[in-house]
């Protein structure tokens, strides 16, 4: 079978064992080197000529928002960058391009790589190849140029110029022939009188914000706080004035440059308004002009580290460091002070000194970071006080910077545990004794008992919820007595002077780890539980016996006087009228003069003692697991309560003076001063925007005076309401157009927005039925004489 044409030059190649690598020699024919350099050069071409719109669509973007010292540059910038990417492109046609787009020839038998083979590695079938190849390329010149890539890239050119014709030859908005737009300009313009052409607003932000200057697309605005703004307009034929009325009735007058037909004015920005051109007094259009302005807010600081406001602090730490970010609208000020605030003491003799640093923040001017470490020993701190820090930055707001502190965050040396002798009990008064930690053991016994239920009879599983469900009530009585709550117990017999004392050991004001708890309940009770005659708080909490032990007492004496205080017996106390209302009466201490925690802890208290309540009815009645759901929560309130650090100390009535009995009923008024009222009289509501709101709702016209009322009162409202320009705007519509039946409703339903609430009153009681009718007549009947 007769070979292809080229096989073999294959096989001669096979043969040899070697295949030329492109890139490591020249080519060899130079008419093969000048069809290459026409190939990348069509490459280029094609680049340069479909990418060209793209290249200049940055110079028309800024020959369209006014930049023009930035058009030549732009331009520059993208012919480089195409020229770039046409060099990119033209490199992409390699040698390997070139070995492929050969092999694409028949006649070259899919050898082109050997014309780029060094000839001394050539075997001699190569080289003859390599010579057929050389003598085919000398006689048929070969044209490598890629076709124009008409159908990939024409539309992205198209598109391209496009998108540059619009930006070139849209009409400039600011520079645009003011045509007239309502009856006004056109009578005006019909006349002759003097009407506006061309009209051209500038805006000057202050320098302290960064902003560039720029020429705005209208001539309505929304910029900066203490924007200076520049008006130019022009109007022929010359006129007398031109000038800007704003809504709140100041006057901008406008100056006429030389003999032209140019008026320039200006005015700086300080609050948002509405304004119209006036010219020789009388308004140029309708149209009205809006200015909103944006205040520069304070700087805000966020405190990064430490994360929590309330950092407790060891000796071993030996540093504190703080990281702080501050942000503002425009620039926050390089350098910021750190205040530290030293706390010593305890009560009421607590002493602060306080230091401040400087620091520099770092990173960009809207959102600067702060950071420093603190040595708190170097300060003076010991064990018990208070290190409290907070940064102060402020802004580059021109004049008078604006202030911003963050969160203060306090870093707290714990003092050392409290450890008193058992004689000293009665003089430190401990905020938490050792007992609140019970309250978990009954929420242990209780899980227990419900372990061992299957294991228990009805009566035994009874009869041991039931003593959990008197620990329960022994701990919740204990926390009572902080909430100045009497003890609950028996009365006790009258004192007589041969009776014993109730305990061997004083009864202290407040109760220790040493009396009974839950985790080691009392001793039996020489009498049974009793419940007392009274129900106090709205409790109706179960009495317990008094114990033998020490400490029982202190139970059943808190809060009233049950025979000598120190546990001796009294001298001659049976039958004294003071002692039988202290045993049998019912006389209370004052609630504020046993508070030892602060309010709110006290409110947690209570909290805790409700859920106490609640798990020790179910208890009592044989339902723990009913009961755990309560003692969890009164734990949680316990944990909450145990933050607690201050205390207050019982405060003293009130002193009032002595009244003089002769002055009673007398009507002598002299010397007494006129006490004020309890409540301040409510202002009565500005009427203007109800006034407003009626007049829109019936169909004569809306006088003048009416939207006059409410334009003024709107002056007054600006920070209440929500969009108060676009409410002057819809009066001022409609005080020019009185007739359009369209904005008189949308003006009605924005005045309706601004009415306020009328005050809230009783309501009325519902007539009663008629056998009510009867009763309340048979009542007035009765009453009657």
């Amino acid at each position: 079978m007769a070979d292809r044409p080229g096989a073999a030059a294959v096989r001669a190649r096979t043969l040899a064992g070697h295949r030329a690598a492109p890139g490591h020699s020249r080519m060899s024919t130079p008419a093969l080197q000048r069809a290459w350099q026409a190939a990348r050069r069509r490459q280029a071409a094609g680049v340069l000529l479909f990418g060209l719109p793209w290249a200049a669509l940055p110079a028309a973007l800024a020959w369209r928002a006014g930049a023009q010292v930035a058009i030549v540059v732009l331009l520059l910038l993208g012919l480089l960058a195409l020229g770039g990417a046409a060099l990119l492109a033209a490199r992409r046609l390699d040698q390997a391009w070139l070995i492929r787009r050969l092999d694409r020839d028949a006649d070259l038998e899919d050898s082109s790589d050997l014309l780029f083979a060094p000839i001394a590695q050539l075997g001699p079938l190569q080289a003859l190849q390599r010579q057929r190849l050389e003598q085919r390329l000398r006689s048929t010149p070969r044209d490598l140029r890629p076709a124009w890539p008409w159908r990939r890239a024409w539309p992205w050119s198209v598109l391209g110029v496009l998108a540059c014709g619009a930006l070139l030859l849209w009409p400039q908005p600011a520079t645009q022939r003011t045509p007239p737009t309502d009856r006004v300009a056109a009578a005006r313009d019909s006349s002759g009188a003097p009407t506006l052409r061309q009209a051209q607003l500038r805006s000057s932000p202050p320098a302290y914000t960064g902003l560039p200057a720029a020429r705005l697309p209208g001539l309505d605005a929304k910029v900066p706080a203490g924007t200076r703004l520049n008006w130019q307009l022009q109007v022929s034929p010359a006129p007398r004035s031109v000038a800007l009325r704003l809504t709140d009735g100041h006057t901008v007058a406008l100056a006429r440059e030389g003999s032209s037909e140019t008026w320039q004015g200006h005015w700086v920005a300080e609050r948002a308004t509405l304004y119209r051109i006036l010219i020789d007094g009388a308004p140029a259009d309708r149209q009205l002009h809006r200015l909103d302005v944006l205040p520069d807010r304070p700087p805000q600081v966020r405190v990064l580290a430490p994360e929590q406001s309330l950092v407790l602090w060891s000796p071993a730490n030996r540093s504190w460091t703080l990281r702080f970010e501050a942000s503002d609208d425009y620039a926050v000020a390089a350098s910021a002070e750190l205040r530290l605030t030293l706390a010593q003491g305890s009560g009421e003799n607590i002493t602060f000194s306080t230091q401040r640093h400087t620091l520099t923040g770092s990173g960009p001017a809207r959102q600067r970071g702060f950071a420093t470490t603190v040595q708190p020993q170097a300060l003076g701190m010991a064990a018990g006080d208070d290190l409290i820090a907070q940064l102060i930055v402020h802004d580059t707001r021109q004049p008078g910077p604006q202030e911003g502190r963050s969160a203060s965050v306090i870093l707290r040396l714990p003092p050392p545990e409290q450890t008193m002798a058992a004689g000293m009990e009665a003089s430190v008064k401990q905020t938490l004794p050792a007992y609140f930690r019970s309250q978990r053991q009954i929420i242990i016994d209780a899980q227990a008992l419900l372990k061992e239920k299957p294991r228990l009879d009805a009566a035994s599983f009874l009869k041991r919820s039931d003593a959990i469900g008197v620990d329960q009530r022994l701990l919740r009585l204990r926390y009572g007595q902080f909430l100045g709550e009497e003890s609950e117990g028996a009365p006790q017999g009258p004192p007589t002077a041969d009776a014993p004392p109730t305990s061997d050991a004083p009864a202290d004001d407040l109760p220790t780890a040493d009396m009974p708890t839950a985790d080691a309940p009392s001793a039996p009770a020489a009498a049974s539980d009793t419940h007392a005659a009274h129900d106090h708080d709205a409790h109706d909490h179960a009495h317990a016996a008094h114990a033998s032990e020490p400490g029982a007492a202190a139970l059943d004496d808190h809060d009233h006087d049950h025979g000598g205080s120190d546990g001796r017996p009294e001298r001659s106390s049976f039958g004294q009228a003071e002692n039988v209302l202290a045993e049998f009466g019912h006389t209370h201490d004052h609630a504020e003069a046993a508070t030892l925690l602060d309010p709110q802890t006290r409110a947690l208290l209570r909290a805790a003692l409700d859920q106490m309540w609640q798990s020790e009815g179910e208890l009592r009645q044989g339902h723990p697991e009913r009961a755990l759901p309560y003692a969890n929560k009164a734990l949680g309130f316990i944990k909450q309560v145990q933050q607690a650090e201050r205390i207050y100390l019982a405060r003293v009535g009130t002193q009032l003076p002595p009244i003089d009995p002769s002055r009673r009923l007398s009507g002598d008024r002299a010397g007494l001063g006129d006490r004020a009222a309890g409540l301040d009289t409510r202002p009565a509501p500005d009427p203007s925007a109800l006034q407003l709101w009626d007049a829109l709702g019936e169909a004569a016209p809306v006088p003048d005076a009416t939207l006059a009322c409410y334009a003024q009162w709107l002056q007054t409202q600006q920070g209440r309401l929500h969009d108060p320009l676009g409410l002057a705007a819809a009066v001022e519509t409609l005080r020019t157009e009185p007739d359009c039946a369209r904005c008189r409703t949308q003006l009605r339903a924005q005045v309706w927005r601004t009415l306020l609430a009328p005050p809230a009153a009783p309501h009325r009681r519902d007539a009663p039925d008629p056998r009510g009718q009867r009763y309340l007549d048979a009542l007035r009947q009765e009453m009657q004489p």
